[in-house]
């Protein structure tokens, strides 16, 4: 999960009030120390964490927190709200023109991933039934023309093009007029950026903001370069301003405070966080989700989102009924695997469900990818009979499957004992459900993803 580092210090520096049946306080003053550190630590602007623990520690010491019958979740709430509103407060949404296309200027410095943004971008409204138009403006960089292209070409979005010969006005202003004559909702703008911000780089911009007169003027940023984020935020507010941020790799750790800090400094919301590599790894941004997952409270409204737009319901439901009805079979859970690797990967999902941060053995669970490939690879070398019937799976079978998987007998062994495991919790689980008691639980469960 993005920010990981800072989720982990606050959440240990909030649990301890939690633990505490009255609060004084001192114990706020110092959970607020603690704060503080983590908070800078993240690299989020001075001046915004010095305003943010002063507002939490405000409220935390008023009556009704510390009179309060759960101080330590009131404290806790406290800076979730403060949280939230420091990020923006709501969620901060695209804008739509009154007569399309809604023209999207992306504006930024090299090396941010402006243009992969502007594809992802468009992938985003393609999967909301809009049509986007791409135009590819930067002809400084070499190759950026034909990337966006080829980024098109993966999202089946059309892009415009004129050559890296031509003047990126020209470009912008042809490239509105094909949007506009094809019917386009959105013409989404990729302009060039540089390594670092000077006046030609700006006037150029400029140039290209009053031809084509944008509805949205996106900044794409590096969240990892911490500090340095805002700043190149605040110099691109000030000479175009800005309508919206986009904040990218945003699922590294190192330095994600720019998350905290942008709105405040700009007053200029985040509108998308980039989580990924993929063309499907962009999001709207929504500051009471991110402060909950901050918080290890979870996210479960994109978790619901996420699997409502990548698992068929149909398909959930006939799962269901086997898992109840003890007809789970392999080519079951390869199908269940799937669906749930469309959904994102698997950390970051697991991340989204409220209180596994800190579920012990979980806390730090990063999921290998390359295993759950292996897990694919052992089942696909079963036979018809073998997946449906397990239990005819003998030494010599086992031999022959991991042969034609690439895997050693040993993982062959893992994957059988976890899937009996599995099926076995789901026995339980469906006796509880029909006597309405509670079992004692065996020894710790580990799902087939799980190293």
């Amino acid at each position: 999960m993005a920010l990981d580092g800072l989720s982990e210090r606050l959440q240990a520096a909030l649990n301890k009030l939690k633990r505490k049946g009255k609060v004084t306080e001192a114990d706020v003053k110092e959970a607020m120390r603690e704060v503080r550190l983590a908070l800078l630590e993240a690299d989020v602007n001075f001046k915004v964490v010095k305003e943010f623990v002063s507002k939490v520690r405000e409220r935390s010491i008023g009556q009704e927190v510390l009179d309060s019958l759960t101080p330590g979740q009131q404290v806790i709430k406290v800076v979730n709200d403060e949280l939230t509103q420091l990020m923006g407060g709501e969620q901060s949404k695209l804008a739509q023109a009154s007569k399309s296309p809604t023209v999207i200027m992306m504006v930024g410095l090299q090396g941010a991933g402006k243009t992969t943004t502007a594809g992802k971008l468009s992938r985003h409204l393609s999967k909301q039934n809009k049509r986007p138009y791409l135009v590819a403006g930067d002809v400084y960089r070499p190759a950026a023309i034909r990337q966006l292209e080829v980024i098109g070409e993966q999202v089946d979005v059309p892009v415009f093009s004129l050559g890296d010969k031509e003047n990126p006005v020209r470009i912008a202003t042809e490239g509105l007029a094909q949007a506009k004559e094809s019917g386009a909702d959105y013409c989404i703008i990729d302009t060039a950026g540089r390594l670092h911000i000077d006046e030609t780089m700006m006037d150029e911009l400029k140039a290209v903001r009053a031809a084509v007169n944008p509805d949205e003027i996106l900044l794409v940023v590096d969240a990892m370069t911490g500090q340095d984020a805002v700043n190149v935020a605040e110099s691109f507010n000030s000479d175009l301003g800005l309508t919206g941020v986009v904040l990218t790799k945003l699922d590294g750790d190192t330095r994600g405070g720019a998350a905290l800090s942008v709105k405040a400094v700009t007053d200029c919301p985040i509108k998308f966080v980039g989580l990924g590599e993929k063309m499907d790894a962009l999001e709207p941004f929504y500051p009471d989700r991110m402060a909950s997952r901050i918080l290890g409270m979870g996210d479960v409204l994109s978790l619901i989102e996420k699997a409502q737009a990548n698992v068929d319901a149909d398909r959930a439901k006939e799962l269901e009924r086997k898992m109840r009805t003890q007809q789970f079979t392999f080519d079951d859970f390869i199908d269940q695997l799937q669906q749930v690797r469309n959904m994102g990967p698997l950390d970051e999902i697991l991340g989204m469900m409220p209180g596994m941060g800190q579920m012990k053995g979980l806390k730090n669970l990063k999921v290998d990818e390359s295993h759950l490939t292996r897990v694919e690879a052992i089942i696909r070398s079963m036979t018809k009979q073998e997946k449906t019937h397990p239990e005819v799976i003998n030494a010599s079978r086992r031999r022959r499957i991991a042969q034609g998987s690439g895997t050693s007998v040993q993982d062959v062994n893992r994957l059988i004992k976890q899937f009996d495991d599995m099926k076995k919790m789901m026995k339980q689980f469906s006796g509880m459900q029909k006597s309405g008691g509670k079992k004692k639980r065996r020894g710790a469960f580990k799902f087939p993803f799980m190293q």
